[in-house]
Parts: structure tokens; sequence; C-alpha cells
């Protein structure tokens, strides 16, 4: 959805349309009434597609299972990308402020209330990934584990809730400054090429390049560049540092991933990563690359647009160079004078 959005190409709109209709709008493995926020996700989909052209078949499922779980608590940070952003949607769809009250009281609840501290740590703002690596959990070198991918999830739910939610939401300033607090850890333990290590906190606790979460964490730079909630003085070059890293080192020619880590909840899991290695599960490696490639192409072109405005609002004084049909124009003072190049 996100590559249709700066496409508008159809192909991507009608495959996403009829992956959702052949699932016949449920959620994943039939599981209508999980409460698995990761067998919600698809909902997202679904629902940002009926945004664009409404079918009532559309919502049933993910609504009855929203409703389903309104009484319960995410308990891993997964489950917030997952469904938090499920919940703004289906908020801003109904109208029926229910689920954003219920979001933001599930979101407290995982953020400050499980085994007593939560799983967000304020003093470095990065998130555990569930009770069994909060403090007093460390890892074999003595270190804290904050799990990339995992606050990864929670980066890009806090971006997908901020790009939906109103502004006048009672909660929004608290999501906005969890977002920012985020954004200055992340920034802080960027790999020098780009990358992020599986284990934030401890570059020796299987380091190397990681593609998802490095994937999810320029996806939230780039949107919050392009939102101006971000000091471009301060994180564009990062931001373009982790892109041409994944553009690089880790996305193929035939589109395959590498340096992705597969299925689990830990560095350790799925190692040792490779550029050739194919990891048990990757679909949501795809999705997390397709958020990045598309906002820091929204960045890009903005970035253009703004650089070809400087250029054509130039000072009488400045100097200016064109090459066009073989010929090199020079411009200065309100005069030009032209000179022809000899191209091979």
């Amino acid at each position: 959805m996100a590559l249709f959005h700066v496409t508008q190409d159809t192909a991507v709109y009608n495959y996403a349309y009829n992956w959702g209709k052949a699932h016949e709008w449920a959620m994943a493995y039939k599981k209508n009434s999980t409460t698995d926020g990761d067998n919600q996700c698809c909902g997202q989909t679904y629902m940002e597609l009926y945004e664009i052209a409404p079918e009532t078949e559309m919502l049933s499922n993910i609504k009855a299972s929203l409703d389903y779980c309104i009484n319960r608590n995410w308990t891993w940070i997964d489950a917030i990308q997952m469904a938090m952003p499920a919940y703004t949607q289906l908020g801003n769809i109904t109208q029926d402020k229910q689920y954003h009250d219920y979001m933001y009281h599930s979101y407290r609840y995982s953020r400050d209330s499980i085994d007593v501290t939560g799983l967000y740590n304020p003093e470095e703002g990065l998130w555990w990934r569930d009770k069994d690596f909060n403090p007093p959990h460390l890892n074999g070198n003595g270190k804290q584990v904050y799990w990339s991918r995992g606050n990864g999830w929670v980066y890009a739910a806090l971006v997908r809730v901020l790009s939906l939610l109103p502004q006048t939401d009672l909660h929004y300033s608290l999501y906005l400054n969890d977002y920012l607090a985020m954004s200055k850890a992340l920034l802080a333990c960027q790999r020098a090429d780009g990358f992020w290590n599986s284990n934030l906190a401890d570059p020796n606790d299987y380091g190397g390049k990681e593609t998802s979460g490095t994937a999810l964490f320029v996806y939230g730079f780039a949107w919050g560049l392009n939102q101006q909630f971000l000091d471009r003085s301060e994180y564009l070059e990062a931001t373009r540092k982790g892109w041409l890293a994944m553009s690089r080192e880790a996305i193929h020619d035939n589109g395959f991933l590498g340096w992705m880590q597969g299925t689990g909840k830990q560095p350790s899991d799925g190692q040792p990563l490779s550029y050739t290695k194919v990891p048990n599960f990757e679909d949501y490696g795809a999705g997390c690359v397709l958020l990045a490639a598309a906002e820091t192409y929204t960045l890009a072109k903005q970035l253009e647009k703004e650089n070809i405005s400087r250029t054509t609002a130039h000072s009488p004084n400045e100097l200016r160079l064109a090459v066009s049909d073989k010929q090199l124009t020079i411009q200065q003072d309100g005069r030009s004078i032209k000179h022809h190049l000899l191209i091979e």
C-alpha cells in the first residue's frame, strides 16, 4: 500500500485488493477471533483499501476481531505494530472513540505496567521485547537486550499512528514524544556502515548487518524528516546512509533481501546472517523495506523539488551552468554565453 501511494500504480493496487479478496478479508489463518496481533495485521491493508473504495465485507472480520480483543492487552512489543495502527484506522472509519481509547490504554499497559516496570525504558528510549528481557535480565556480555526489529515494530507503529491519528487526540503528544525519544536513541546506535545491529545495546551480541530493523528505522527517520519532526542537520545523513546500505548491500537484483533475520524475538535467533542466507520467514522483511523505500522516495522528491526551487530562484550575480543538445550555456548578470561541446 505504501508503494501504491507513491506510484499510483493500478497493478500494485489490484495485487493488494485481489490478495485481500482471495483470503475473504479474513484474519491470518482464518482466525477471526484471534487475540494475536500478528494475525490482525492484514486488517491494516483491508482498511486502507476500504478507504479508497469501500466494500462492507472488507471491514466485517477485522472489526469483529478487534472488538473481541477490546478488553485484552498486548504483552509483547511486536503486537504494538501489528494491532495498534489497526485500532487507529478503525476508530477513524467508524468515528467510535472506544477504539482510540483502547489502543491508548493497551499501549500504556505495554509501555508502563507489564512486569511492574513496563517494556519501555524511558532513560534509554528503547524497548525490551517482552517481560523475559526486562531487568535484571542481561546478555552474556552483561548488557541490556534491545532487539532491533522489536524496537523497529514499535517505532513503525508510532509513525503509522501519528500519520493517522488526529492531532487533536488527547494522547497524540505522548506518542509523538515517544517517537522523538526513540529517534534520538536510534540515531546514537546506528553503525558506521548505515545498518543497525540485532542488539541495539551491544554490537558484540551477534553484531553485524541486519536489514529488517534497519529498514524500519530508515522508514521512521524519513517520515520524521518529511513531517518536519526531525532536524535535517541531525537525521538526513543517517537516513541516506541507512537507505544506501540496504540498497547496495542487502537488496539483490531480483528483490531478494540479504542480512535478514528470520522469525525470532532476540539477537541470537536465525544467526548467522549473510547476504545470501534465506531466512525461515521473510515476508515482513519485504514489507519493512517497502515502507522505507516509499518514505525515502517521498523525501528524495521533496529534496529534489527544493533544489530546483533554489536553482531557479537565483540572484542576478550567480553563475549558472546548463548543458543541453551538446551546448554549454553560461549565464551571469543576465547575459548568456554559449559554447559548443564535443560529447562522445
